[in-house]
């Protein structure tokens, strides 16, 4: 379901003559329906940066980035806004959303995208919202105004509206007490078990070896470093 190849990436940084970087080189990722694999390494080895190329946020200086049979490395927009609408989702750190948009519409959203009447959308944010202990008197509200850990939830909740085929996974247990945690890392085992793949970075440890079936050290892809 995701598939990289020799996947590299560069930054130039314009401000200091036109520099060229070169951050990662010969990534390599292979994650099965189902299963969970977890990017490790210290910070700044490129875990976000590798994340954010299956994402299509970084565009790869070379080799292949394959979700759904698609390769973001080489992909037009439209590919990329589709696989994303239908194929991948991405639970990130921070909840960005459209000032004043409800809770309920937010984590509706990427239901009604697919089409989904807008009854059954609210319906599955309402049960996800709930499980996630959100507070029906905050639904109606914009969480832009919530708490860290409440709009943690709002995220998670969003991220698993719909079944994603494949799952980006940022610090997903961060600011979550031990309740809302556990929920969380249900909803990642019911994930796999209907047959996504998951990438995820965990630095709860607990959590990282409660979900993931293995781990990839991205030291190994930073140049002049090894694993």
């Amino acid at each position: 379901m995701i598939e990289l190849r020799d996947v590299a990436k560069t930054f130039t940084l314009h401000n200091q003559g036109g520099a060229v970087i070169r951050v990662m080189d010969g990534a390599a990722l292979s994650v099965a329906p189902g299963e969970c694999v977890a990017l490790t390494g210290a910070s700044g080895a490129g875990k976000s940066t590798l994340m954010r190329m299956i994402y299509g946020n970084y565009r790869a200086a070379s080799g292949s980035i394959v979700v759904g049979g698609v390769d973001l490395a080489g992909a037009a927009p439209r590919e990329i806004i589709r696989l994303r609408r239908e194929t991948l989702g991405y639970v990130s750190q921070f909840l960005r959303v459209v000032p004043r948009v409800p809770t309920l519409d937010v984590v509706a959203e990427p239901c009604l995208a697919l089409g989904m009447a807008r009854e059954a959308a609210g319906e599955r944010a309402a049960a996800l919202l709930s499980r996630l202990n959100v507070p029906e008197a905050l639904w109606g509200l914009s969480p832009t105004t919530f708490s860290g850990g409440e709009q943690q939830r709002v995220n998670i909740a969003r991220g698993f509206a719909h079944d994603y085929p494949a799952l980006l996974l940022d610090e997903p247990t961060a600011s979550l007490d031990a309740v809302n945690r556990g929920i969380v890392l249900d909803l990642i085992g019911e994930a796999k078990a209907r047959g996504a793949a998951i990438v995820g970075i965990f630095h709860d440890l607990e959590a990282r070896a409660a979900v993931a079936d293995r781990e990839v050290d991205v030291t190994a892809f930073t140049p002049g470093q090894a694993a």
